[in-house]
């Protein structure tokens, strides 16, 4: 028979008696769920990617003509040999640095104008109407007024980018801090907190999730707006690329540059999406 001192043990004695049941099998099942959500996820995206390339092969097999459509493996070599070379890495970063600039840029200018439109009624009322005519007009409907007055250059991809990227930016940034929680707000003011402590820990941290929403429909539109102005209006990097392969029936060349910007662009967004899940863990 256990003597009575091991069954009623208190202090440390108990915690050598008695087995660790609360934390561990809670830690293990978390891991757990991490990895087999992360599993499930790759195993998607392998079986959709798949499914993609085999529609792609048996499409090339019957069209026959590796100028119209080359297959997948032709593509492969044509990317390797890209990457091997330096000139389409400098193509690669230019256009990275275009977009990376211009998308600061657009997300500066419009969580700036945001809280102020969001907060503020009078600066409201003033630039509202400015960002709603504004806002229905297509980038490249700007771009023959751009290449008029100032020509072909690498200036013109800044603007696109730019011009693109701030409208869902603003938009969610607004709405966010319109639907910051009243009470929140009220119950700060109640205990005599300041404007300016309210807005940076209350209304900035309730609006962040619209924010990054915005952040990612802003980053697929920078991409576009970054291929449609390079293949317009500039004469280097990924959209001249594509155009320059396209008109010398490089096909394969230019599918594998297609293919690089559609990886870059998912890229990004996998980056924003880990982002919001980190900063709103709440939102997840």
């Amino acid at each position: 028979m256990a003597d009575r001192h091991d069954i009623f043990a208190t202090g440390d004695s108990a915690s050598a008696v008695l087995p660790r049941k609360a934390t561990i099998p809670v830690r293990l099942r978390r891991r757990d769920r991490f990895l087999s959500g992360n599993i499930r996820a790759t195993l998607r995206y392998i079986r959709s990617i798949a499914a993609v390339l085999l529609v792609w092969h048996l499409l090339a097999l019957w069209i026959g003509n590796h100028v119209l459509l080359p297959a997948p493996d032709r593509v492969a070599r044509s990317m390797y040999r890209l990457w091997a070379g330096g000139d389409f890495i400098e193509d690669y970063l230019l256009s990275a640095q275009r977009l990376l600039t211009a998308y600061g840029a657009a997300a500066l200018a419009a969580v700036t104008l945001g809280v102020t439109m969001g907060l503020n009624r009078i600066a409201n009322e003033f630039l509202d109407p400015v960002v709603e005519l504004l806002r229905p007009i297509s980038a490249l409907a700007w771009i023959p007024l751009w290449l008029a007055v100032i020509g072909i250059s690498s200036t013109l991809p800044y603007f696109v980018i730019f011009y693109v990227a701030l409208f869902p930016f603003l938009l969610n940034t607004i709405g966010g801090v319109r639907g910051a929680d009243p009470l929140l707000i009220r119950a700060a003011s109640t205990m005599g907190v300041s404007a300016r402590v309210i807005v940076r820990r209350v209304v900035l941290p309730d609006a962040l999730p619209s924010v990054l929403t915005g952040a990612r429909l802003a980053m697929g539109g920078a991409w576009m707006a970054l291929i449609a102005s390079e293949l317009i209006g500039s004469p280097n990097g990924l959209g001249f690329s594509i155009l320059f392969f396209g008109a010398t029936l490089r096909t394969a060349d230019m599918i594998a540059v297609i293919a690089v910007v559609a990886f870059s662009g998912y890229l990004t967004d996998l980056l924003l999406r880990l982002l919001q899940r980190r900063l709103t863990p709440w939102k997840a």
